[in-house]
């Protein structure tokens, strides 16, 4: 079955840097684009940054545009997403996505708090 591992979270403080991991199993990683979603408390999800399946094509959110970079290791079945310059409104947990046939997927999320 679909499975989506994140990892790397943690405290950091403003203007530090985390790089996010998001192990993938269960289909096949490169022929699917990926996805990078955040929930910070009280707040619905967003959509963070988007890869497409050769890495080629990245977006991201106006918000973190300029500070994270989505890229993808398909030999590696995984997603990352580094995240610098860091923000206290950048606290949220941190979901990988994944649509495959009509189905959505998600891993559990990666604590990320930004404080001082």
């Amino acid at each position: 079955q679909v499975q989506l591992v994140e990892s790397g979270g943690g405290l950091v403080q403003p203007g530090g840097s985390l790089r996010l991991s998001c192990a993938a199993s269960g289909f096949t990683f490169k022929e699917h684009g990926m996805k990078w979603y955040r929930q910070a408390p009280g707040k619905e999800r967003e959509l963070v940054a988007y890869v497409s399946s050769d890495g080629y094509i990245t977006n991201y959110a106006g918000s973190v545009q300029g500070r994270f970079t989505i890229s993808r290791r398909n030999a590696k079945n995984t997603l990352y997403l580094q995240m610098n310059s860091l923000k206290p409104e950048d606290t949220a947990v941190y979901f990988c996505y994944v649509r495959i046939f009509d189905s959505d997927y998600w891993g559990q999320g990666t604590q990320v708090t930004v404080s001082s």
